[in-house]
Formats: C-alpha cells, structure tokens, sequence
C-alpha cells in the first residue's frame, strides 16, 4: 500500500468516526464503542476491497456484507453514508421513528444494507448461505461479515464454522472485532471464547491475526485470504471506542451515547487526529 491511499483511507476512518459520534449524539442513544472500533475494518471493506455501486446497491454481482454483531449499526451506517449510499444528513435521524435508520440494520429500508441483523450469532450462518449461493449459481462474489468477540459465545456461531468449512466456502472471510469487551465486562470475565484462533481451525479456517487499526495490515490480511482455499478468519485486535479518548477500553461505552460536553471532545479529537495525518 503507498502512502497516499493509506493516508486517505485512514482520513475516510477519521470521517466514519466523526459521523458515528454525530449520529450517536442526535439520538442520544447506540453502541457508540464497539462501532468505534471497528471504523478501519469497516473503510478499508467499503472503500478499497468491495465490489459495490453506490449508484446501484442491488447489483447482483456486487460483494455482500452482513454486520453480524447489528448493535453496532452506527459503524454500518457511518460507512454506507460516507460511501454515497445516501445522504449524510440521514445520520441525524438515527433511531428516530421517521427514519430509515434503526437501532439495527433494515434491509427493507436502507440503501447499501444486504442483510437485517442484530440476533446474536445469526449473521454468519446467513453469510455462509449468501456464500454458498453464490459458488452454486456461479455469480463470482465475496462475501464479508463482521463478528463481536462476545458474540462468539453463541453456540450458532460455531454451527455456522462447521457448515462453513464443511463446504470449503473460500469465498467467506469473517472479521472478528477482538477488542475485549462486551455489554457486561471483559470476555474474560463474562464466558470467554478463547481460543479463538484454534477455535475457528478446528473447523478448517485459515485465520489470520492482525491489528484492526492498521490498514497496511488489513490489506494483507485480505490479499492471504484470496490466496487460500478456505473460508477465513480474521481476528483484528482493536480498542473499544477507538479514537475517543475518554471512551476507549471503556466497558461502559459499549452501548452509550456523548452528551453535548463530551460530544464537543470526541468532534475536537477527531478532528484533530484527520488533521495529523
């Protein structure tokens, strides 16, 4: 990666993250920290590795994402508007009863969504099945999905790996946002899943681990996923509330929003960070 497309993506990130905490802010309600964290997966995916259309988001071709963990829907939407999947000033609607933008992603309802998500441990068995439909029909694309690290203590998680390397879907990379925490406590403290990367192994994934901040290293993450004739797992190291001063490794951020005070302090920092690069 040269440095300007790294410098880009890295100030579409800082933008993403800007548009989580406004969105956040306006509806005085989300999961504002596990969103955060996820912000630099959730760029490189949408604006360096997808094959997507803005302009057509139904493109029968075009690559599928299903954002597993939905709680964190502001990521989703933060992307899809920056992306052009709609107008930014939607983001201001969040969770309102007027608006296309619900506490979790609406299929039905917003542009760019492939898949209504926010039951626990559902969204990779519906992207094994958009991956297996798409070596069955010989339609050629890839699918994504991004995972909790709480979530993985759903047992259907694990049912989907097995079907998933049973059917050697090679065309199904999972990201797992690993930043250690969930709406109670740690994962370890809660039930943890450890370990994780032996876990997904066993049912015959390549997993690959990475700083999910980096987006050199997410972009060879993706390039060894191609290489290879397996369904792969990613487990990208991140921090809660990334970029947020106050709100990172922040138990209590998992489902928060800013007040006016601490809003103006997550704008500034992130501003701050956009200007820096």
């Amino acid at each position: 990666m040269d440095n300007n497309t790294k410098a880009a993506l890295m100030r579409t990130a800082c933008k993403v993250r800007m548009n989580i905490i406004e969105s956040v802010h306006a509806a005085k309600s989300g999961h504002t920290g596990g969103s955060l964290s996820s912000a630099d997966i959730m760029t490189y995916l949408y604006f360096k590795e997808m094959n997507i259309d803005p302009d057509n988001p139904e493109m029968e071709n075009r690559d599928r994402f299903v954002l597993s963990k939905g709680h964190a829907a502001p990521v989703l939407y933060a992307t899809l508007a920056e992306r052009g999947f709609f107008d930014k000033e939607e983001l201001l609607k969040l969770r309102k009863p007027d608006s296309f933008l619900q506490g979790h992603p609406d299929k039905k309802h917003t542009p760019g969504v492939d898949i209504s998500s926010g039951s626990l441990g559902q969204g990779v068995s519906a992207a094994c099945g958009m991956a297996l439909s798409s070596k069955h029909f010989g339609l050629g694309f890839n699918v994504y999905a991004l995972l909790g690290d709480g979530e993985l203590e759903e047992g259907e998680v694990w049912e989907a790996a097995m079907f998933a390397g049973n059917k050697n879907l090679s065309n199904l990379t999972l990201f797992v946002d690993y930043n250690g925490l969930q709406i109670d406590g740690s994962i370890k403290e809660v039930n943890s899943a450890e370990p994780i990367d032996q876990k997904f192994k066993a049912f015959n994934f390549h997993v690959i681990s990475i700083d999910g901040h980096d987006m050199e290293q997410i972009e060879k993450a993706l390039i060894e996923a191609h290489s290879v004739d397996k369904p792969v797992a990613i487990i990208a190291h991140t921090t809660k509330g990334k970029g947020v001063s106050f709100a990172e490794n922040q138990v209590s951020w998992h489902g928060k929003a800013p007040n006016d005070t601490e809003y103006e302090q997550a704008m500034r920092e992130l501003k701050d960070a956009y200007d820096k690069i």
